[in-house]
């Protein structure tokens, strides 16, 4: 039972929120305008060198990025794929013409089927 108390006074002790000392209204050290100055002026230089080595992390991957797709297979097969494309876009169409030509084709020869039924002889050679 004391086991289980211990466990949930931790799991909630964790969850509660800590305040933060860098927004200390009382901390004594931030009194002055000076220190506030000197403080914000050592973030400020954090933050820059934070931002220089975050851009030039950016750069070598895009570099390395660059480098792979010039490099890589699918470079060259990317070249080929807008023939590839237009290949395919004509297969499609001629499809879609012989399609049509099947279609008027098949309607011509069931006319010709229903006139034979009918007696019309002739358009039984058809």
């Amino acid at each position: 039972m004391k086991v289980g108390l211990y466990a949930f006074t931790a799991v909630v002790a964790a969850m509660m929120p800590s305040a933060a000392m860098a927004d200390e209204p009382a901390d004594r050290a931030m009194s002055s305008a000076t220190a506030r100055s000197r403080d914000h002026e050592a973030i400020r230089q954090s933050n820059l060198k934070e931002l220089a080595m975050v851009r030039q992390r950016d750069a070598q991957y895009a570099e390395g990025w660059r480098t792979t797709q010039q490099s890589s297979p699918s470079a060259e097969g990317n070249a080929d794929y807008a023939g590839r494309s237009r290949d395919h876009e004509r297969a499609m169409a001629d499809y879609a013409h012989s399609r049509a030509r099947y279609e008027q084709d098949l309607a011509q020869w069931r006319r010709a089927v229903a006139e034979c039924r009918q007696g019309n002889y002739s358009a039984c050679a058809r």
